[in-house]
This record gives structure tokens, sequence and C-alpha cells, in this order.
């Protein structure tokens, strides 16, 4: 038996070291994400709607910039797509404190904002497609659903520990440390990025992106209708929890971010048993259930 364990941690241990920077570039997302819409709202005076908009910039930055990200990827490396995202979370990082800087100025402010969170979008297509292709280069394709599924776990587990830290970080400092956070963590990342040996890059004829798309798009529009509500809940339950008067809001992304880890340590290898499909519709079948039973 440890001999046949042995192994199977050490490719775990592996994969994990390259999706810590999933992680990293995670946690500069979620450090922000209970605070901005407050600050956005109360602090500078502006709407819900422009509140939510700051937040949903990102990730049209995202997938927006999927295409760079591929190309980035395929003629320069995995490793280089890393470098260059972390540095895009190191920008918005610098935007952020500015913001707080200027927020005598609420459009300067707003503008900060805004060119921060459209270079975070654009960062987190390079980090998180780069560390899978960065894993699964290095480790082959037989574990890519292991790859995929420690890089699902350290993203949530970033955003569940970087919500309530950005909290605590705004109440007791500022906003501008959480602009000041990100780039440290960030030039730790690119510290820790720098001194890895990157996967090879495979040769080969390159589809254009529109074809990829229109293959995979059946998937991921089931991938994005599934992420609606997390999307709603990370723009939103912070004013929700405001108008309330109730305390803590930022626990609900981390008790989120802690349930994905959980189903992903106990359910990991359905994908591999059951077959990608049979699980993602029991996922599906279960989103309206629970949102009943909360109703």
């Amino acid at each position: 038996m440890p001999d046949a364990a042995s192994p199977s941690l050490a490719i775990t241990l592996r994969v994990m070291s390259i999706v810590l920077f999933t992680f990293i570039g995670y946690l500069n997302i979620g450090v922000p994400l209970a605070v901005l819409p407050g600050f956005v709202h109360t602090t500078l005076g502006y709407g819900a709607v422009l509140a939510g908009l700051v937040i949903s910039v990102q990730y049209l930055a995202t997938l927006v910039s999927r295409p760079f990200a591929s190309k980035v990827i395929d003629n320069l490396g995995c490793k280089k797509a890393v470098i260059y995202g972390l540095l895009g979370c190191a920008a918005s990082g610098l935007f952020m404190l500015l913001a707080a800087l200027l927020q005598q100025w609420p459009a300067w402010s707003l503008g900060c904002l805004f060119i921060g969170r459209v270079a975070l979008g654009i960062a987190e297509s390079l980090v998180g497609s780069g560390s899978i292709g960065w894993a699964i280069g290095q480790l082959g394709a037989a574990h890519t659903a292991r790859v995929i599924s420690w890089n699902g776990i350290a993203s949530y587990g970033a955003l569940a520990i970087g919500a309530p830290l950005g909290v605590v970080l705004a109440e007791h400092m500022g906003v501008w440390s959480i602009g000041l956070s990100i780039l440290l963590v960030s030039g730790a990342g690119l510290a820790l990025a720098w001194r890895r040996v990157g996967a090879p890059i495979v040769a080969g004829e390159r589809l254009p992106f529109i074809h990829v798309l229109g293959r995979v798009f059946p998937h991921g529009m089931g991938l994005a209708l599934g992420g609606i509500g997390f999307g709603s809940i990370a723009t939103f339950i912070t004013l929700y929890f405001g108008s309330k008067q109730w305390p803590n809001p930022a626990l609900c992304l981390s008790l989120f971010g802690g349930c994905f880890i959980v189903a992903r340590l106990l359910f990991g290898n359905m994908i591999n048993r059951l077959g990608g499909f049979r699980v993602a519709m029991v996922c599906r079948v279960s989103k309206p259930l629970a949102c009943c039973c909360c109703g």
C-alpha cells in the first residue's frame, strides 16, 4: 500500500507546487472582492449597478482576453503566461492603491478601479490557464483531471481566504492596504515562478481561436450558466448584507469556497469513474434544488 500511495502523493505535491500560482492569482482576486462593492457604493457614493459593474468588468476582461492568453501559452510557454499574469496582478494592486488614495475625487478613483479590474481580468486568464497548462505539460495528459481538480481547489480556496482577509485589512488599515497586499503577494509569486522550470512548448499546427471556441462552446456554456449563481453572490452579497445590517458578509464567500474544496476532495475522482457528462448533469440538477431549499 505505501508503494502505491507514494507515487500518487508525489504527483499530487508536484501538481500543488504549480497550482500554487493559481492560488496566488485568485488570492489577489479574493482580497478586494468583499470590499469593493461597499467602497464604490458607500465611500465613493455611486449606485449599486455601478458597484456591480466594477466587479463584473474583471470577468468580462477575462473572457475577452482568452485568445490573447492562449497565444501567449502556445508561443511563449505556460511559465511566461503565469509571469505575465502575476505582473498584471501587481498592476491591479497598484491601481487599487491609487483608487484608495484618490477617494476624495470619486471619478478618478473609480477610473483607477476600472483600469485595475481590467488588468486583473487579463491576469486571471494568464495565470489560471498558464498554471493548468504548466502542470499538465510537466506531468502528462494522464493527470489532467487531477490537475484541474487541484487547480479548482487552489482558486476557490484562495477566494475563501482572501475575502475575509480583505475585510480585515480594510477595517483595520484602510482600503489602501488591499492594494499594497496585492503588490506584495504578486511580487512573492513572481519570485517563485521565476526560479521554476517551465513546461516544454508543444509544437504543431494551431487551430484558429474561433474554431476552438466552436468546439467547446456547448460545454463552456454549461459551465458559464452554472457560474451565474457565484457571480451574483460575489457581486452583491456585501451590499445585501449591508442593507440588512448583517455582519460578516465575507464569510458567505468563505463558506462557498470551503464547500467547493470539500466537494472536490470527496468527489474529485467521480469524473474518472462516471464521466464528465454524468457528473455535470447531477450538479446542474442539484443547484436549483438547493436554491429552492434556501428560498
